[in-house]
């Protein structure tokens, strides 16, 4: 399935690194960039989520939320946000649901590993609209942050 820019976002509620639950409707009123990585404490995937660390100051004024989904537990993922300080929610999609529901699910990954998030990125609007949307199928690429930035400028 695919989500593309103009669809509803699909609702979710995960758990985070606190255990405590967040659903995308927590931040309606609000634009969000929800990100998809496959794996905790690798090295693109540290990559990316430490630029965005670096970049926050920049999403929050353009009135962004970031929130970073991936497959880890959120046992992992607490330990991932704590070696690498970052200051935006993790939540773990461990029954992967949320990656499907988003088109964003490797069935097999390296490793004979099954059921793997995809490196992906959404900006979801305030009213909770898809206004843009990239599923990478190549794990070894980020995301395009500048298309990001530029849709949600013009949010604004």
């Amino acid at each position: 399935m695919e989500i593309k820019a103009g669809d509803k976002a699909p609702n979710f509620t995960l758990r985070n690194t606190e255990k405590a639950e967040v659903s995308l409707e927590d931040y309606k009123g609000k634009n969000v960039v929800l990100l998809f990585f496959p794996l905790a404490f690798t090295g693109v995937c540290t990559t990316e989520l430490c630029t965005m660390r670096d970049d926050i100051a920049t999403y929050e004024g353009l009135d962004a939320e970031v929130v970073a989904v991936s497959v880890d537990s959120l046992f992992t993922l607490e330990q991932f946000k704590k070696a690498e300080k970052y200051n935006f929610p993790l939540l773990s999609d461990f029954n992967k649901n949320v990656s499907r529901a988003y088109g964003s699910l490797y069935e097999d990954f390296v490793l004979d590993m099954k059921g793997v998030s995809k490196r992906s990125a959404f900006v979801i609007d305030k009213e909770g609209i898809i206004r843009y949307s990239e599923v990478l199928d190549s794990a070894g690429d980020l995301p395009n942050f500048e298309a990001v930035k530029k849709t949600l400028t013009s949010l604004n």
